[in-house]
């Protein structure tokens, strides 16, 4: 299992590639949680996001590292969505079934789905051919 200050190098190689390829300006703070209880929860949480705070929240305990960082990139979409103005004038709400019931929200969510894990895809293939400083990720991993 990785460390907090591994899943940060993580993370923090993921966000400039994330900033550039979904064009927000400033990035969101980052949270760590390391929750018991919700790591036992097999519907538990995997990460969320505040915009009015713009931060990220990521669940790490006993998560695989690159599940992590699919959370994080799908936070990272809806910080971008919020940056570009798509919940202005928008109640955002977490409540159980906002995603079915409010049609802004459950395109904002199938952004987010598409986008992260496709920005996971690009950011982990550029390491494993050498780029963006691979090889150090690689072998902190």
């Amino acid at each position: 299992m990785l460390l907090k200050e591994q899943y940060q190098v993580l993370i923090k190689s993921l966000l400039p590639y994330a900033q550039k390829e979904l064009g927000f300006k400033s990035p969101p703070k980052i949270n760590f949680i390391e929750d018991e209880d919700n790591s036992k929860n097999p519907l538990g949480k995997t990460a969320y996001y505040k915009p009015h705070h713009k931060t990220v929240t990521l669940f790490i305990l006993n998560r695989h590292p690159k599940d992590i960082l699919r959370s994080f990139a799908h936070e990272l979409t809806h910080h971008a969505q919020h940056c570009r103005g798509d919940f202005e004038n928008q109640e955002v709400s977490t409540e159980e079934g906002y995603a079915q019931k409010n049609p802004v929200l459950r395109r904002a969510e199938e952004e987010a789905y598409m986008q992260g894990g496709m920005l996971v895809r690009d950011w982990t293939d550029t390491l494993k051919s050498g780029g963006e400083k691979g090889r150090i990720l690689i072998t902190i991993m």
